[in-house]
């Protein structure tokens, strides 16, 4: 089993090596191997998740060299979970991708890039969640970067170019941040290896640690897009495809957050930045929502919804109890499904109305009816509308706020309740503006003011396959509820191997290291 670990790294790398030799001739082929291989990739996400449940972490060494000099990957609870979500929301973006036929016959999509990099951009995903330390991390926040900023300019317009440079910039000051604390890590201890560091960072000077503290949240808050490293995010995701901006908003956020989990479990335990993460994560809350509240594109108002929702994380994190990881942890997982169904749905608006701004469009719910259910159960699941899994993970934050009992925790607590309460008003919003109104009260984008009443693009045919994979994202969001007491137990037992990880030490370590 443990030699599984390093193929949903290893299958979409070669599969895209493969496609780029193919090229554009075989479009056909292209779809098969790259269902193919996520696929693939998502069944053995799978086994990977039970065999670390049942057994502890899974590790492998690769490289021919031992630990630390050779690359170390590692399967615990916490991974494993992260990577099951991940491999089905990239299936079905894939999918959604492929009914859109954004890759073969788009009109501004370059033929041969999308498949390999999309692929690329999965091992990268893969590859940091799988890490054992922190410099193959780092290699595959790297790999996502490069996939990133191909995905994020496909067609090479204007607006995405201007996006994919203000997204460029902000990457690669990460990624300067990042790879400064590794420096400092090793210097300081002489190890990147992550069960190495768990031991070795505890006698450091407290000057030295924070530093390094420091620094770590930094890079992982600003891909994360916590406030107010977040700003970046609303002008750059809504320019993208829809397929990109689902699986970046959905995904790469939520490998931010997994960043800071781990660096605030495995290598800085302890209460130091404990303050620095609740504020972050109540204005991260607060800011998200009120600047989703004034937006009038259907894009940009779910950019400002997720770096709302990704406070709750934040603020699960800075509690750092296990009932607050373990709620967390599950509501991560739910927020990559239903922020990436969110997307995928604002793409069929797109495609079914013409545009994603809220004033140009109308009478959806008459002319699109299936697309009007898909949202309402989409945003009232992200509302946290009861029982849906939205939430059931709410509700797990805000027990462990109650029982912290802190002040500033018990702040974050009425925050969230707020943040939930107007998200669902900036919901309701969207579904009134664009599936409940007339369309004759509708109006054009400036560009076509000239026009009397706008033409409601009615006959519009949504591809099956497009449908068919938000259908399928949003039966996995309601699944988290159904199955959510099975659920919260194996996110229960992920939080306490990352409140006591020694299991996962000792797994990872090098032999007889210390």
């Amino acid at each position: 089993m443990n030699q599984l670990v390093p193929l949903p790294v290893l299958l979409p790398l070669l599969a895209a090596g493969v496609k780029i030799v193919l090229g554009p001739s075989r479009p056909m082929l292209q779809r098969a191997i790259s269902v193919t291989v996520l696929a693939i990739v998502l069944g053995i996400a799978v086994a990977l998740l039970v065999a670390a449940d049942r057994s502890g972490p899974l590790t492998v060494q690769l490289g021919g060299r031992p630990a630390p000099i050779g690359i170390t990957m590692v399967a615990d609870r916490l991974s494993a979970l992260m990577l099951v979500v991940s491999a089905a929301v990239t299936l079905a973006v894939m999918v959604y991708a492929i009914g859109q036929d954004m890759a073969e016959r788009g009109p501004i999509t370059p033929l041969s890039v999308f498949h390999p990099t999309y692929l690329l951009l999965a091992a990268g995903v893969a590859d940091a969640f799988l890490a054992g330390d922190l410099f193959n991390l780092f290699v595959g926040f790297e790999i996502m970067l490069m996939a990133s900023y191909v995905l994020i300019t496909l067609g090479g317009t204007a607006a995405r170019i201007r996006a994919g440079t203000i997204y460029i910039v902000v990457a690669l000051l990460s990624s300067m941040l990042f790879l400064t604390a590794i420096a400092v890590l090793y210097a300081a201890t002489g190890t990147v290896n992550l069960a190495q560091l768990a031991v070795r960072i505890a006698p450091l000077p407290d000057g030295v640690a924070l530093l390094a503290e420091l620094m770590l949240l930094t890079a992982f808050g600003i891909k994360a897009a916590v406030f107010p490293l977040s700003m970046w995010l609303p002008d750059s995701y809504p320019t993208a495809p829809a397929p990109v901006t689902a699986v970046f908003a959905g995904l790469l956020t939520k490998i931010g957050v997994y960043g800071v989990i781990r660096a605030e479990t495995l290598l800085f335990p302890g209460d130091t930045l404990r303050t620095t993460l609740l504020v972050a994560g109540l204005l991260s809350m607060l800011v998200g929502v009120l600047g989703a509240m004034v937006q009038v594109d259907l894009k940009r108002l779910l950019s400002f919804t997720l770096v709302g929702h990704i406070g709750y994380m934040i603020f699960g994190v800075g509690l750092g109890s296990v009932i607050a990881l373990a709620a967390t942890v599950f509501y991560a997982l739910h927020h990559i499904t239903i922020q990436t169904t969110l997307f995928l749905v604002s793409g069929l608006i797109e495609r079914r109305g013409g545009s994603t701004s809220m004033r140009s469009l109308g009478g959806m719910a008459r002319t699109a009816p299936f697309v009007g259910i898909l949202f309402f159960v989409a945003a009232m699941n992200l509302g946290g509308i009861p029982p849906m899994s939205g939430f059931l993970g709410k509700l797990g934050l805000l027990q462990a706020g109650l029982r912290d009992g802190g002040v500033l925790p018990l702040i974050l607590v009425a925050a969230a309740v707020v943040t939930s309460l107007l998200t669902l008003y900036a919901l309701v919003k969207v579904w009134n503006q664009v599936f409940w109104r007339a369309p004759s009260t509708a109006v054009r984008p400036e560009s076509d003011e000239t026009e009397e009443e706008p033409e409601m693009p009615t006959t519009v045919r949504l591809p099956a396959a497009m449908v068919g994979a938000t259908v399928a994202l949003a039966v996995l969001s309601l699944a988290y509820t159904v199955g959510g007491g099975p659920l919260f137990a194996l996110t229960d037992r992920a939080a306490a191997e990352l409140a006591e990880p020694g299991d996962y030490v000792r797994a990872v370590a090098p032999e007889g290291a210390p």
